[in-house]
């Protein structure tokens, strides 16, 4: 057996592997019940039965990956990768960043696992580029290296966030004096983000500071309420934005992929919104744009399809 975990900010994910690839004993944690990764990934073990013990394992962390030391800056927790192999008793052991995980699961990905949003065909061998809103914003691209593939990571949920709108520009302008001067993607493309442009849209309507959610803002906007839909419109449309960054950045012609915990409870929402326009709205690049496809991750757990090609199981 070989261990699999997938570790956000918010919960994690963990599942055994078989040695013909099947996943065993799936469990999710909340990560508020635990004070680290090490705590979460023994109790999960500790579950298993002693012929289970796996001795290979690979773990997608929603943290940069530069080191042996592990920073997960949207929850606090850090973790040596060589202390925590040596405390769970393993041969080997391999960390990447969440959304890499996630960009080497695309190629994997079929047609029932994704809803495409708008036009565009994938153009064989091409770059794929991978986004998703969660607790913070994990970003990835796979690109064609010879015969094979190679994953792009940085941090690209931390780039700037530009305005479209004039009422954009007053959001941002808003959320930089509140963040220390700089108004990152993910400051409004994540869970927190909903709550900031709820928050924002709220105050300079004159309406004060409001007190919500994620969830609330959502279900507000399911339940019709004005302000939480226009904050979810304006939450689409900066996607398409970024998404559409992303795409011109990494040459993304085999398509855009979304994923995370948020947006594939919103399908009908997405493809309602003005997501696609704002992707293609590029000026001169407008036609390069229309030609890229976007989907909707809709697959259960798509990270730990990375992670079996990661562990080696093809």
């Amino acid at each position: 057996m070989d261990l699999m975990a997938d570790i956000g900010a918010t919960t994690t994910r963990c599942a055994l592997v078989d040695d013909k690839g099947q996943e065993r004993a799936p469990e999710i944690f909340e990560n508020v019940d635990f004070t680290g990764v090490v705590g979460v990934l023994r109790v999960y073990l500790d579950h298993r039965r002693a012929s289970d013990r796996p001795t290979r394992a690979a773990l997608a962390v929603a943290a940069p990956i530069t080191g042996d030391d592990v920073h997960m800056i949207n929850i606090g927790w850090r973790f040596s990768q060589s202390a925590l192999r040596k405390e769970l008793g393993l041969k080997r052991l391999q960390v990447v960043n969440d959304f890499a995980a996630i960009a080497w699961a695309l190629p994997k990905l079929m047609a029932a696992d994704v809803v495409k949003i708008g036009g565009g065909e994938s153009v064989p061998r091409a770059t794929l580029a991978a986004l998703g809103p969660g607790s913070g914003l994990g970003v990835s691209a796979l690109v064609p290296a010879a015969d094979a593939w190679a994953v792009m990571t940085g941090e690209g949920g931390h780039v700037s966030m530009p305005a479209v709108t004039r009422e954009e520009q007053d959001v941002i302008a808003a959320l930089r004096d509140r963040f220390d001067g700089h108004c990152s993607a993910e400051r409004v493309l994540s869970g927190p983000g909903l709550v900031n442009l709820y928050v924002t849209l709220a105050e300079l309507a004159g309406r004060g500071r409001s007190t919500v959610t994620p969830e609330d803002v959502t279900n507000l906007a399911k339940q019709g309420e004005p302000l939480a839909r226009k904050t979810l419109a304006m939450f689409f449309a900066m996607l398409g934005t970024i998404a559409a960054n992303l795409a011109v950045t990494t040459g993304a012609r085999g398509g855009v992929y979304i994923a995370g915990g948020i947006v594939p409870r919103l399908v009908e929402p997405l493809g309602r919104s003005e997501f696609r326009a704002r992707f293609e709205a590029k000026g001169r690049y407008r036609d390069y744009l229309a030609a890229i496809p976007t989907y909707l991750i809709t697959a259960e757990l798509p990270a730990f399809r990375g992670l079996k090609y990661l562990l080696g199981y093809r």
